[in-house]
């Protein structure tokens, strides 16, 4: 019984002192969605079109609004390209959303984008455009809300990594994962 008494204390002590776990916090706007860009071709040749894919991964238990907003106050996806010289780009391909009940729109479904959605950016690779490794930078702007929270919108930068080659036979097509539909 001597031994048993000590123990029992330093038990009850190691619980008292063992951290808690913690109450989920709220997540910064930019860890809500992962962006990945992906290139049709690598290489790609000059006076080739070819398109860039920008995957974007949404955290589980959370939405963007999608590009057509449901409503005016709504912060639209958006993707803007910084075209460099000898690329030229086109219009931004966004898919449908989704109509989505919210608590805090009850009477109005709101169009967005859940999961996995990937936007297409057209570029047509000019006959002067400069040979080997270039990059696109882009702007992706959001808003991300759960069913409880909307969060400050915000811009991520990221960049589509292009190989430019002067021989068309050399271009390969790649991520046929990504690219196989038409779009």
């Amino acid at each position: 019984m001597k031994f048993f008494a000590p123990a029992l204390l330093l038990s009850c002590a190691a619980l008292l002192l063992a951290p808690r776990p913690a109450q989920p916090q709220t997540p910064s706007p930019k860890d809500v969605v992962a962006p990945t860009a992906y290139s049709s071709f690598d290489p790609v040749a000059r006076g080739m079109s070819m398109r860039v894919a920008v995957v974007l991964k949404i955290r589980p238990g959370f939405h963007v609004n999608a590009r057509e907003v449901s409503a005016d106050y709504l912060i639209r996806t958006d993707l803007r390209p910084e075209v460099p010289a000898g690329l030229k780009a086109e219009e931004v391909v966004y898919p449908k959303g989704t109509l989505q009940s919210f608590s805090f729109s009850k009477d109005k479904k709101l169009n967005v984008y859940t999961d996995t959605v990937t936007l297409y950016l057209p570029i047509f690779v000019l006959a002067g455009a400069p040979l080997g490794p270039q990059h696109v930078p882009l702007k992706l702007r959001y808003q991300a809300c759960s069913s409880e929270i909307c969060l400050p919108p915000v811009t991520l930068n990221l960049q589509a990594d292009l190989n430019i080659t002067a021989n068309r036979s050399s271009a390969q097509a790649a991520h046929p994962e990504i690219f196989a539909q038409k779009h």
